[in-house]
């Protein structure tokens, strides 16, 4: 059976907002929270984009029952992965094991702050690959060291640990990167319902969680919908290749200039039909994912009650 999560977006609301609606997801049900790791937003409309881990940390102490997802951090360019792995170890501790790492290999856009350039994306996926490595070991315990092509680490432990190491799901956008997240995840994070990124990491060794993220717009006013999905979500439309390059919100309100509200509703459902929600995120499931989290955007008042109203029982 399928688990279902709600997505806290830091680029769309300040981190009180953020706490207040995990609250409200935890009430309402939902078996997991996912919390997006930016440093920029997407788009200027946006607004926001508080610090995830800080974040993190509140949410360990307020929920009690959903597992907690870093939805995903880049361990390669912002962050030094063993700076990851004391972080991840820490909410692990404060949340009593419910907190799971996710991993990508990260944007441009929150990247090249630190001024280490942006590699290519076989790069990319090498320094990802190297990085779970030094996060494996420190979460195992004891000093590490380590010198290798992208990283190195130098007599570093980790004193506080969970009593379990909190499971690596790692973001593939496809068929290489979903084979890396085979060889070196315990899970599977994508953003489009593909069957083959599924079948591409099972083929490393099936049994393993496979996760993905869906936006929503709900609300009883479609048009307005629509109008709130094309605002705050047509960073989407150029896809995943692009969206990993551009360096900056400019560049990003530059490249989606042209998307119009009519070709954000053709990828994200939007207005007050809870059948047409459950048709776009049985199609995740269809693809072989067990895990889908929903990201609303636009009314978060009109999805809680969409989804208590008889959306969740649809899924069921």
């Amino acid at each position: 059976m399928a688990r279902y999560g709600f997505s806290l977006m830091c680029e769309l609301h300040p981190p009180d907002v953020l706490l207040e609606q995990a609250r409200r997801a935890e009430e309402a049900g939902f078996d997991f929270i996912t919390i997006s790791d930016h440093i920029h937003p997407w788009l200027e409309s946006h607004g926001h984009s508080a610090y995830a881990w800080s974040v993190l940390g509140a949410l360990a102490v307020q929920t009690r029952r959903t597992e907690l997802v870093s939805l995903v951090t880049c361990p390669t360019h912002r962050y030094h992965p063993a700076i990851v792995a004391q972080k991840a170890a820490t909410v692990a501790v404060m949340s009593g094991g419910r907190f799971r790492l996710g991993l990508g290999s990260g944007e441009n856009l929150n990247e090249h702050v630190v001024g280490r350039g942006w590699p290519p994306a076989d790069v990319r996926q090498e320094m990802l690959e190297e990085a779970v490595e030094i996060i494996r070991a420190l979460l195992g315990g004891g000093y590490v060291s380590h010198r290798g092509p992208h990283f190195q680490v130098q007599d570093a432990r980790v004193f506080t640990l969970p009593d379990t190491p909190p499971p690596i799901y790692l973001a593939a956008g496809g068929p290489r990167a979903a084979a890396l997240a085979g060889r070196a995840g315990d899970g599977l994070v994508a953003t489009d319902p593909d069957a083959d990124l599924v079948a591409r990491f099972d083929a490393e060794g099936p049994g393993r969680p496979h996760m993905g993220q869906i936006a929503v717009s709900a609300g009883a006013d479609e048009a307005a919908a629509v109008a709130a999905a094309h605002r705050y979500f047509r960073f989407s439309a150029p896809g995943w290749k692009v969206m990993s390059e551009l360096p900056n919100v400019a560049n990003f309100e530059a490249a989606t200039a042209a998307v119009r509200p009519e070709d954000v509703a053709e990828a994200i459902p939007c207005g007050p039909d809870p059948g047409r929600f459950a048709q776009a995120i049985g199609a995740w499931t269809d693809a072989g994912f067990d895990h889908v989290a929903v990201a609303p955007v636009g009314d978060i008042d009109a999805f809680f009650a969409m989804w208590e109203g008889g959306l969740r029982d649809q899924l069921a």
